[in-house]
């Protein structure tokens, strides 16, 4: 149940991220009709490359392991880009904006939405599990 929340959270934090970056960044251009594939995309690849950088980055450059996030999100916008139709973007401080705020709102906005909403909830459920259980 946990793992289901956090891919739809993700989903949703990414296109809120992409969308942002939209109206903030002028070369960050978002095209409506592939943006789902680009979100798909994204996510898939940010969800694979996460744990590939950080073992690359704990086995070859341990102290800059902090970054995995960061660079992760950089590699999962270039491979959504490539994709024709769902996102472009241009410029280098594009490239270099696009990944932190994407990176900041998914990261922060994950970490907000499982410790208030999703922990919350699952607490609650596993006290009432508790409760009825403990009824004769």
């Amino acid at each position: 149940m946990r793992l289901l929340f956090q891919i739809v959270s993700q989903v949703v934090l990414a296109a809120i991220a992409m969308i942002l970056c939209h109206f903030v960044l002028p070369g960050f251009v978002l095209h409506l009709g592939g943006f789902l594939v680009a979100l798909g995309v994204f996510t898939i690849a940010h969800a694979v490359l996460g744990p590939f950088v950080l073992n690359i980055a704990q086995r070859y450059a341990a102290p800059l392991a902090g970054g995995v996030g960061l660079v992760a999100t950089l590699l999962a916008l270039w491979i959504a880009s490539l994709f024709q139709g769902g996102i472009r973007i241009h410029g280098v401080e594009t490239w270099v904006l696009a990944p932190i705020i994407v990176w900041v709102v998914t990261a922060l906005g994950g970490w907000i939405f499982m410790a208030f909403f999703v922990d919350k909830r699952l607490r609650a459920r596993a006290t009432e599990k508790a409760l009825r259980r403990s009824k004769p």
